[in-house]
């Protein structure tokens, strides 16, 4: 017998690590996403304020398991920046940008980083 809970499209950023330094230039991102009982269908990473960038993703082994991703960014500025990711899952539904605690319905929102680029 489940819990109950919903079962939320979600993703996370893995590397760079949160306040992370790295050096200027060409960036990659990488990270995993997630929609038990439908799969991920696409993950967009975002620099900053800028447009949503498609990431590259991995063999799908199963709808059920973690999917891995990356994206790649060139010409990042000395400084600091924020990436941003979110997932859209095979039945359409996209990553909701609203945050919310996990109690009782499961957390919600883009998972985002700050690093800094030298």
């Amino acid at each position: 017998m489940g819990c109950g809970g919903p079962i939320l499209v979600a993703s996370r950023i893995e590397v760079p690590k949160p306040l992370a330094t790295v050096s200027a230039g060409e960036l990659r991102a990488g990270g995993t996403a997630w929609a038990q009982r439908s799969g991920i269908e696409r993950v967009e990473v975002r620099l900053d304020d800028g447009d949503w960038t498609e990431a590259t993703l991995a063999e799908e082994v199963t709808i059920d398991t973690w999917r891995q991703w990356r994206a790649d960014f060139s010409e990042v500025e000395p400084g600091s920046h924020t990436l941003t990711v979110r997932a859209t899952d095979k039945d359409g539904n996209v990553q909701t940008a609203k945050r919310r605690d996990s109690i009782p319905n499961s957390a919600t929102g883009h998972h985002h980083i700050q690093f800094r680029a030298e």
